[in-house]
Parts: C-alpha cells; structure tokens; sequence
C-alpha cells in the first residue's frame, strides 16, 4: 500500500487533512458473526486500549467466550462506556484508565485486576501509538522514543508486571501481542511504526522462551488494514483505501472482529500447541513464503 502513495499524499490522509467525509465511501463486504465456540470460562484477561476498535472487539469475544476481562483506556468516560455496554450483555468485565507508558498505571491495572477477580490468565497488549510519518531516516529522535516507549517498551514492562501473576494461576495462559502486517511488509512512510512492529515479533519469541517452563504461551497477531479510527484516514478515503485493497487477495478491508475472532482463538485451548509464532490477518497480503 504505502510503496503506491507519495510521500505527500500519506502524510497528509495520516494526519487527516485531505479527508473527503462528503465523498461517497466504497463499501466492502466482512463476514457475518459467528457464535464463539471457545471455552474460557473462569479465566482472567487483562486487555490494553481496549474501549474501541480491536481491542474493543477482543475484549468483546474473551468475555462472550465466558473470561471476566478488564478493559482500559486513557479516558475515564471511554472506559465507564464500554464497560457498561459489555455489562448489558451480560458478560463479566471491569475497567480502570491506564496509559501503559506510565508505570504507576501499569502498576494499578494489575492491581485492580487481582483485586477484582483475583489472578490474570490473559494479557493482550493491544495499545499502540504513531504520532509521525516518514521515511525511516527522517524520523525525529523524538517521534522514534514515542513510539517505542509505547509500542514496545510499555509492553514489555506490563508484561514484567503480569507474569509473576500469570504463574501462580492454574491450567494453560496466554500472551498475545497486537502487531501488525507492517512488522513483515515495511510500510516506508509508516517505517517507524512499522519497525516497532517488527520488534514486537521478537518481543514474543524472547518472552515464548523464558514462559513455556511455566505453561505460559505468547504469540502475535498482525492485522491488516483494518476499519478502525487508528487508521481511519485511509480506510475513510475512497482514493486510499483502493490502494490499501490492491495488492490485498480478498479485496477487502478488515473489520475488528476479525482479529478479535484470532486473538481468541490465540488465547483458547485450541491453540495450547502454538507459542512463539505469529498469525497474520490481512486479508491475503503476503507476509512469507
């Protein structure tokens, strides 16, 4: 996708400003939703930047899939939505603000959840930042620290956090970390965030190693291009998202429940086979041989 756009034209769809909101929008088709046929009842799933979009979704699956989960964001009011819109449901959630680049928020989200539902067996870490585009060697030092600090090192350090949890827990658990397509196929004006994204790859077959002993397995899962306010100024341009669908197999866009339908599928039994390794979500863009 980003090789087809200049330089000019990204920068200015990812900072919003040649959005057409008056043009009419190309619709894509996505599957109808499936019943949940995972098992994860009394399990505990801690879920990152998790009130809209992905993480939304993911929260939204682990809990129908019967986990209790607690669902975070930087805004109080996004929280007090989300998790009263998951109660009405019926399902088992609790929420707590968090910016997980700040260890004291670290801190208190597991806190909060050991407090709650008294241990973790689940940790999606689904928040992630991109507050600059560029080619890689004009990236601002500061840009490239954000992204980083948040992206990578944030993840790292809640992990830290949580497995001396997850350890004294019972059965199988789980780690997943939200990637990208963008971790295999580097996106030159996204070449910052897209090289986090990469990082995150080795960031879950350092921690897959030093887990399995403890039953702990961690994965990643690398969406595509999905319909979401993260990427909001391609997928809401008519010109952007038909480049984004080109060189895509399935000629679609993805929504979240495509890979909140992943993750869970991570998270489950069916996957007590899998550590280390990552799933790609793209809708057919190639990511390996």
């Amino acid at each position: 996708m980003a090789n087809r756009l200049s330089l000019a034209v990204a920068k200015n769809l990812l900072l919003k400003t040649t959005t057409n909101s008056g043009a009419a929008l190309r619709t894509f088709s996505s599957p109808a939703k499936k019943p949940i046929s995972y098992n994860l009842e009394k399990k505990v799933a801690i879920v990152t930047a998790s009130t809209d979009g992905i993480g939304l979704s993911i929260a939204q699956r682990l809990a129908q899939s019967g986990a209790s989960v607690v669902v975070s964001s930087r805004k109080q009011a996004n929280v007090d939505r989300t998790v009263a819109d998951l109660r009405k449901e019926g399902l088992s959630v609790e929420g707590i603000v968090c910016h997980v680049g700040k260890d004291a928020d670290r801190k208190a989200l597991v806190n909060f959840t050991l407090e709650k539902f008294g241990g973790i067996d689940i940790f999606v870490s689904n928040a992630a930042v991109n507050p600059g585009v560029g080619m890689i060697l004009e990236t601002e030092e500061e840009v490239w620290d954000k992204i980083f600090d948040i992206n990578v090192k944030a993840a790292m350090l809640l992990t830290k956090e949580i497995v001396p949890h997850m350890e004294k827990r019972e059965g199988t658990k789980a780690i997943v970390y939200n990637a990208s397509i963008g971790a295999y196929q580097i996106f030159p004006v996204l070449s910052t965030y897209s090289v986090s994204k990469t990082a995150l790859l080795g960031l879950t077959k350092a921690v897959a190693a030093q887990c399995a002993p403890l039953n702990i397995r961690v994965n990643a899962v690398c969406p595509g291009v999905v319909q979401t306010k993260f990427a909001s100024a391609i997928t809401t341009n008519p010109e952007a998202a038909e480049e984004a669908l080109r060189p895509m197999l399935m000629k679609r866009l993805g929504v979240p429940d495509d890979i909140g339908g992943v993750v869970t599928f991570l998270c489950s039994d069916d996957a007590s086979y899998m550590t280390g390794e990552s799933i790609v979500a793209a809708g057919g863009l190639f990511s390996r041989l």
